[in-house]
């Protein structure tokens, strides 16, 4: 039975893994491929986290074809990372102008380090049982 749910954790982590190298990847071949331009802070989305008032900043930009753009990031913090007016460097699938990421890290590999995080021990915990039990 134990044998089981150690393979169900490796088996997870090994999932988890695959999902932060495809994500790190897609990150990858959008710096490679993606259009860089910069970004305004224009305003700020705000909620209540467990530290008191959380920022979401919202930027705008001018795609190729002169289109104005707006997203969200998907960062919040407290005290804002930015002010408004703050000019941030970005980048976009020419395809998807609406799937733009801030370059700097977290804003590129926050997904595939936590996931990496989950993944880890996992793996660790998971495969040491499993070599324990084979060897």
């Amino acid at each position: 039975m134990w044998i089981l749910f150690y393979g169900f954790l490796f088996s997870l982590g090994a999932f988890l893994a695959y999902s932060a190298f495809n994500d790190y990847q897609k990150t990858r071949s959008l710096l490679e491929k993606g259009i860089k331009t910069t970004a305004t802070v224009t305003s700020f989305i705000t909620s209540q986290g467990d530290n008191g008032t959380m920022y979401n900043p919202i930027f705008e930009f001018k795609d190729r074809a002169q289109n104005t753009q707006t997203f969200e990031s998907g960062i919040s913090s407290s005290p804002p990372a930015y002010n408004v007016g703050d000019k941030v460097k970005i980048v976009y699938d020419r395809n998807h102008p609406e799937k733009a990421k801030t370059i700097s890290f977290w804003g590129l590999y926050r997904w595939s380090v936590i996931l990496l995080m989950i993944a880890s021990p996992l793996l660790v915990i998971g495969g040491s049982y499993l070599l324990y039990v084979s060897g």
